[in-house]
């Protein structure tokens, strides 16, 4: 792994741990999912340009098509949107953790469910993250945190952790990445409208504030961190490039103490530490391996 693969590869964990933040501003002033809606809708449609413009192809394989409907749905529905609406009473800090813990839960259901070999390092790696995990749980929920958007979370890290087992092997890059970019994200769009028509009133704080998180979510995360993590992959592999997720943890809780002056408390330094440990001996083993 060179410089330049370290470098991409920070970028990639700061601008993806930042989501977090600038959607517990969205979530303040605006309903959830019809934001999550809108913004899908657009950075969709920007990606569809972009496609356009660099002359792809719209003519899908079956195995882009399956990852059209897996992501659409159990990434970008089920995993932010579950993480949106729980955001209205969860912290930012709190949900980015939570997240963050996908990749304990692919390599757990790796090895109980495809008897995938890991080695004692994964092992320790997988109690660690879990244990982590535990001490945060434990002291939030001993500090009066909501119950329910704790759930919501978890159910959501769950959700994207079935999108990436489903995909095991699949591969979306067949010279039409951001139009099978784009359609994901116009199926997330769709999947989550008739429930913000049904459950929420739409009725918006306007705001600086607002503004800008919403466009930094659209733009950032959206389209700029999706180009960054496949320019990593292709640099460097799926499996070395996913060892930068143990980040995840350390820039989440930092960036919303930073901005939001979200409380950081001992029990979630340690718990960060822990997790984030966990996340590097889980994918340091299966890189070795």
């Amino acid at each position: 792994m060179d410089f330049r693969a370290i470098g991409i590869g920070l970028l990639f964990a700061l601008i993806w741990s930042s989501a977090f933040t600038s959607a517990r501003v969205i979530v303040e002033a605006a309903p959830p999912l019809m934001a999550l809606a809108l913004r899908f809708a657009i950075s969709g449609g920007l990606a569809l340009l972009i496609g356009a413009i660099l002359g792809q192809s719209w003519r899908l394989t079956r195995a882009q098509w399956i990852s059209v409907i897996v992501f659409g749905i159990c990434q970008n529905s089920l995993y932010l949107g579950l993480n949106f609406v729980a955001m209205q009473t969860v912290e930012a800090s709190l949900a980015a953790i939570i997240a963050s813990t996908m990749p304990l839960i692919v390599g757990a259901a790796n090895w109980l469910v495809f008897r995938e070999k890991l080695p004692m390092l994964g092992m320790a790696g997988l109690a660690a993250g879990f244990a982590g995990v535990a001490v945060i749980m434990f002291q939030r929920l001993g500090g009066g945190t909501d119950p329910f958007g704790i759930a919501l979370c978890l159910i959501g890290a769950v959700a994207l952790g079935v999108a990436t087992l489903t995909m095991r092997g699949a591969s979306s890059n067949g010279g039409n990445l951001w139009v099978v970019i784009g359609l994901q994200m116009l199926v997330g769009s769709a999947a989550l409208i008739p429930p913000a028509v049904i459950l929420e009133t739409w009725v918006v704080t306007w705001s600086w504030p607002l503004v800008i998180a919403f466009l930094y979510t659209t733009l950032a995360p959206g389209l700029f961190a999706t180009w960054i993590w496949f320019v990593l992959v292709g640099r460097i592999g799926a499996t070395r490039a996913a060892t930068f997720h143990f980040l995840n943890p350390f820039f989440g809780v930092v960036i919303a103490a930073a901005l939001l002056a979200e409380a950081l408390t001992a029990a979630d330094i340690i718990g960060v530490i822990i997790i984030g440990g966990g996340i590097l001996a889980v994918q340091l083993s299966r890189v070795r391996s």
